[in-house]
């Protein structure tokens, strides 16, 4: 036999080549599970188009792109604005077939693929995240807030269908660009071992120093609170609990079973984080997304301007101590509606520092209603102003609309108004207490914080404890408060009826109320001492 032709022999080593390679691409793909790779910017003609161009899901389909890069993607949709990002096109490029399919990929090198620079939307599984729910996803965050944070108007997107264990992490500016939206459309679920969280953080996932900064989407953001509540079941006493007497006399505290003791709750730190806190940032918006189970506050704003908070829903049993819906302190300008908040304390929480803020259509229960304050404690000085609360229907709350000032403070609390709040089983729709004491007993001050000018319009529905609190101080009397269309009807199930309450409250009744609130002295105080320098704000 004579020997194979030159041409004969380059066929062969051809054939061998192609079989070695698609065995040694196949092996790769096995190794990486649901990984596959993707094309480098110089060979992204076609598929790169389509990709950018097709309008596409950011659902089940956005899992598809992890392997160390940015979703070539364009922004996904999501149920409110994503700021001034760009809308993908309803139609692909004249120029590309919709029909013609994308070459095939190349073997996969060890180089890691050049983000695109059109690229806007970073995938946390593209930079290897797991999303099973037991694997730390924490540094995968990381990487990708890393790389979202130098696109301006760019998506840092949370995949649905996935749980991601997250640890404490800061998504921090003030370098980054404007514009981020953080898109929640999967799970992210707090670590319940103490190892991830020391000696105690105040919070777990923060965004500080941003500007239109947006967390949007259909996802979770799941605080494991449960561990936290068992090891540390501390609730803020009231001075409102002692009135809630049992008609049968038994004993006000629930029966919890004891707690269970497990190696990772005995262990939680006695500091309680909040789940989601925003600091030092403008134009931040919160919308679509449920916040559940947090150890303490759910959602926090602290010294920001221009806030909105719209279509979320908050979710924590009414017994979960200390876990505000949402914590307003030194913020401005901002806007809360069309969200449902239920949890073990204030259903929302204005604290000292704010000013301009609009509540409207929210639904509070279970909780604490609707809070100014507590403000002034430690002797500070608290300033709130400008507050409006419209249209709320509280179910199951503890009190409904809420002020409450400690002894020893300065400051103020002024231009509040409380309108067309729906109360069902409310066991005190209307309290201010400038005697408010987290103890058994506090010491008597003659300073406080002056409460004026507070309006109730419309409120109407069930108590089932005291209609009407109004305990303000001898010194500085609450002056300015009017009352118009309030009925208030008692349902006595298990609980004593009080009938209203004032002390050293000063306003005026423009319309009969149910029940009479006789107890409002009309007109102004005749000794009230002049607010100093050190009351106003």
């Amino acid at each position: 036999m004579g020997r194979p032709s030159l041409r004969s022999f380059t066929s062969m080593v051809c054939i061998a080549f192609l079989v070695w390679s698609s065995s040694s691409f196949e092996s790769c793909i096995a190794r990486s599970g649901r990984r596959h790779w993707r094309r480098h910017d110089g060979d992204n003609g076609l598929s790169a188009s389509l990709s950018k161009k097709k309008p596409k899901s950011h659902g089940s389909s956005s899992h598809h792109h992890h392997n160390g890069g940015p979703s070539k993607k364009a922004p996904p949709s999501a149920p409110a604005k994503a700021p001034n990002s760009p809308a993908p096109s309803s139609k692909p490029p004249k120029h590309v077939p919709v029909a013609s399919p994308a070459p095939p990929p190349p073997p996969p090198t060890a180089a890691t693929p050049a983000p695109l620079k059109d690229s806007l939307t970073f995938n946390v599984l593209d930079f290897g995240a797991t999303g099973d729910g037991k694997c730390d996803d924490t540094k995968a965050f990381q990487a990708a807030w890393a790389a979202a944070c130098k696109v301006e108007r760019s998506v840092m997107l949370v995949p649905e269908k996935y749980q991601f264990l997250v640890g404490p992490i800061s998504f921090s500016g003030p370098y980054c660009q404007k514009g981020i939206t953080f898109q929640v459309d999967g799970t992210i679920v707090a670590p319940m071992n103490s190892n991830a969280w020391g000696k105690g953080l105040l919070q777990w996932l923060e965004f500080s120093k941003l500007v239109e900064i947006t967390i949007q989407g259909k996802g979770t953001i799941d605080g494991s609170g449960s561990v936290w509540w068992q090891d540390n079941p501390y609730v803020e006493p009231d001075n409102l609990a002692p009135q809630i007497i049992p008609l049968d006399n038994s004993t006000l505290l629930q029966k919890h079973p004891p707690p269970l003791q497990t190696e990772l709750s005995s262990k939680m730190p006695s500091t309680k984080p909040t789940a989601v806190r925003f600091y030092g940032s403008l134009n931040a918006t919160v919308t679509g997304i449920t916040i559940q189970n947090s150890p303490q506050c759910h959602l926090k704003f602290d010294n920001c301007i221009g806030v909105m908070v719209h279509h979320i829903r908050v979710s924590s049993p009414g017994d979960s101590p200390n876990t505000d819906g949402v914590h307003l302190q030194n913020s401005r300008d901002v806007l809360i509606h069309s969200s449902t908040l239920g949890c073990g304390d204030d259903c929302i929480s204005i604290q000292t520092g704010c000013t301009n803020v609009y509540i409207h259509d929210v639904n509070c229960g279970p909780g604490h209603g609707i809070s100014i304050g507590s403000l002034g404690r430690y002797n500070t000085r608290a300033c709130v102003s400008n507050i409006t609360v419209k249209n709320v229907n509280m179910h199951n709350t503890m009190t409904g609309v809420r002020i409450k000032t400690w002894q020893g403070g300065s400051g103020s609390v002024s231009g509040i108004m409380f309108s067309d709040i729906q109360l069902t089983e409310v066991q005190f729709p209307i309290v201010i207490d400038q005697f408010y004491c987290d103890k058994s007993t506090c010491k008597n001050q003659s300073s406080a914080v002056s409460v004026s000018g507070i309006n109730y319009q419309r409120i109407k529905g069930t108590y089932t404890v005291k209609p009407v609190h109004f305990a303000c101080s001898d010194n500085l009397p609450c002056i300015d408060i009017s009352l118009t269309s309030i009925e208030l009807k008692p349902l006595q199930e298990k609980y004593h009826l009080y009938d209203p309450f004032c002390w050293a409250t000063y306003g005026e009744l423009n319309t009969p109320t149910t029940p009479p609130i006789e107890c409002l002295q009309i007109g102004k105080p005749t000794s009230n001492r002049p607010q100093t320098d050190h009351d106003t704000c």
